[in-house]
């Protein structure tokens, strides 16, 4: 970083402290101008006095222009997007952090606004099928209550967060209180993906690509990735795999979407210290995979609902968007494959199976 990057008003906290500093010095040299101009000390005090309440009324209209004025528009921004509305973009253009959230605002609401849009498109090809046309809006409406239900959470809190900038001082928590909105926009960005994914699975407007490869070093691949690889573990991992090749025909990107949505559901459950193990064995024509986690059962009344959009287990200590399992279904639903979850002793497998190939 140069010098003149330094100096750069790229932050608020530069432009306060710049402000402050101008105010402070242009405070003590109208005083000392005003002591020593050539009339009456009273008279002197009142000047002086006066020139002060300019300087203060200046100083609130500073603050008002690059704080309490962009934190209004976030505000504003937030809660139209809450209302699904997205005609009128956040108008903030600083090179801050206030302009890097309204950015980020902006990209959300443009990103909403184009999905809606891919919904509309794909109504209007299936207007001569009625049934198809019913159940597409069907689907529209549903997908609709679901991202007003899922942002109502994380909008609250950038709203929240949006308000306390307005009014705090402390820099520290401004800063926080940034960091958290930014964090929730992430939030609704990655949750909008997933749902959009799973719509996209199960109106058909997304397929298959199927191929040959080898499921063994494929599933090494992405436990290693998601299991061995991650310093904070705290399980035991233990895994069975064949040790020779097998092969399956399925889609590829689509089965790690699988593997990676049942491991890191076993991991955020597995009890601290408890075991965690894969297995793969050949049954027949078939490969079976398996999950265990050691860990608290699923009642036997919310087996078969684990598998359905935004449902989430109470006894679970996953905090996800209640959509990993809804995908693993469709996706091996969409293979005509079989799966399923089963409590065992001391916890809970999740399995799936798919005809091996030569």
């Amino acid at each position: 970083m140069n010098i003149r990057d330094s100096f750069r008003l790229r932050t608020v906290r530069k432009k306060i402290i710049m402000i402050s500093k101008i105010v402070g010095i242009v405070l003590i040299v109208s005083y000392i101008v005003s002591t020593r101009m050539p009339v009456d000390p009273d008279i002197s005090f009142w000047i002086w006095l006066c020139f002060v309440v300019v300087l203060v009324l200046a100083f609130d209209y500073l603050m008002g222009r690059f704080i309490s004025d962009p934190v209004s528009e976030l505000n504003r921004s937030a809660r139209q997007i809450a209302q699904l509305d997205f005609s009128s973009p956040c108008k903030i253009h600083t090179n801050d952090e206030l302009g890097e959230l309204a950015g980020n605002l902006n990209k959300m609401a443009e990103n909403l606004q184009q999905t809606f849009g891919s919904l509309e498109d794909a109504n209007l090809k299936l207007e001569q099928d009625v049934e198809q046309k019913k159940r597409l809006l069907a689907e529209r409406k549903e997908l609709v209550d679901n991202l007003s239900h899922e942002m109502k959470t994380p909008l609250g809190i950038i709203r929240a967060y949006a308000e306390g900038l307005q009014d705090e001082t402390d820099e520290g928590k401004r800063q926080r209180y940034s960091g958290v909105i930014i964090t929730e926009t992430e939030r609704m960005s990655r949750l909008i993906a997933t749902l959009l994914d799973l719509s996209a699975l199960e109106s058909g407007a997304a397929r298959l690509r199927p191929e040959r490869f080898d499921f063994v070093a494929f599933l090494e691949i992405v436990a290693g990735r998601l299991l061995i690889d991650t310093p904070d573990a705290d399980f035991e991992l233990q895994y069975e795999l064949p040790e020779h090749p097998v092969y399956v025909n399925a889609d590829q990107s689509r089965m790690e979407q699988v593997l990676d949505n049942l491991i890191v559901n076993a991991k955020q459950n597995v009890h601290p210290g408890g075991i965690l193990k894969l297995s793969l064995k050949q049954n027949g024509g078939k490969l079976v995979f398996s999950i265990f986690n050691e860990g608290p059962p699923i009642p036997q009344e919310s087996l078969s609902k684990i598998w359905t959009k935004f449902y989430r287990d109470r006894n679970s200590r996953y905090g996800g968007s209640g959509l990993g399992l809804a995908i693993v279904a469709q996706v091996l639903s969409m293979q005509g494959l079989t799966y399923g979850a089963a409590n065992q002793t001391g916890g809970v497998a999740f399995y799936f199976s798919v005809p091996s190939v030569k």
